[in-house]
């Protein structure tokens, strides 16, 4: 019986780790998982362990195993809270605008905690589609520039290295991945200048992330949204509630309060440093902008 609650222990455990695998992205969709033997090492338990907490998480719809390939994680994560969404997008356009809202503050934040937080192994994947993105408008091929846009907005979100962030951007990927790709083609094909301030946009807060300048970072995220959301509003028509030229000016107050906060979030982050004042005045001018 003691043996038995032990066995159930330890799969239970091995379980709960590959859960944050799996929420923190280091299992994305897609990916193959380590085999058993691996597991096994990794986690110092026996083979059984693991292939019985696969077993509880293949029940569950998060992996799938495929005979003679391997285990696989499913994306159950990407579409399970986000499928309805692609239809009312589409049925309902004045639905662009809260998105667009909801991605100036998730993606502004994304961004501030990228800059704190990624690893060597990120600012490599950021650089590499930041070069990508560079490759593309000069050929360009303005259908994959929005497609390497939307990749770069996902490893970003990767790269905060917070589970609920990650969680809630991986959760509406699938509307936020469509709505970058569609916003971003119809931005460079209808618009002349705009691939150009794109291209711009994103060097900036690619630059801002790499150098570790957090809340430039976000100031840049959310003056990219910004840049969006009016030129997709003068394309399409927003409604009489929806946002006008003065947006950007209302939102001010609020961008700097939420730069308040987040600067009290980042003292208190691993590895924060508090910024020297000049640095603060600095930023603080631009998040008047953003």
């Amino acid at each position: 019986m003691r043996d038995r609650a032990g066995t159930r222990g330890r799969v239970e455990t091995v379980m709960r780790q590959m859960e944050t695998s799996l929420l923190d992205g280091t299992w994305r969709a897609g990916a193959k998982l380590p085999s058993e033997r691996v597991l096994a090492l990794e986690y110092d338990v026996a083979r059984n362990t693991v292939r019985e907490a696969i077993q509880r998480l293949a029940a569950r719809g998060l992996v799938q195993s495929r005979p003679g390939a391997g285990v696989f994680v499913t994306d159950q994560l990407r579409t399970g809270f986000a499928s309805p969404w692609g239809q009312l997008v589409a049925d309902h356009p004045a639905l662009r605008e809260d998105i667009l809202e909801f991605r100036r503050v998730l993606e502004g934040a994304t961004a501030y905690f990228a800059a704190l937080r990624a690893s060597d192994e990120d600012l490599a994947r950021i650089r590499a589609l930041m070069q990508e993105l560079e490759r593309t408008r000069e050929v360009d091929d303005k259908a994959a520039e929005a497609d390497t846009d939307a990749k770069l907005h996902e490893v970003i979100a990767q790269a905060s290295h917070n589970a609920m962030f990650l969680h809630l951007h991986t959760s509406v990927l699938g509307v936020l991945r469509e709505h970058i790709t569609i916003n971003g083609t119809g931005l460079r094909v209808q618009n002349e200048d705009a691939p150009d301030q794109l291209l711009l946009q994103h060097r900036t807060l690619c630059d801002a992330i790499v150098a570790r300048r957090p809340e430039e970072a976000r100031t840049a995220m959310q003056t990219h949204i910004d840049f969006v959301r009016t030129r997709v509003g003068d394309e399409i028509g927003w409604p009489e509630s929806g946002p006008t030229g003065d947006d950007v000016v209302r939102a001010a107050p609020v961008a700097a309060q939420a730069g308040k906060i987040l600067r009290k979030t980042a003292r208190k982050a691993p590895g924060s440093v508090e910024q020297k004042p000049a640095a603060r005045a600095r930023r603080a001018n631009a998040a008047k902008v953003g």
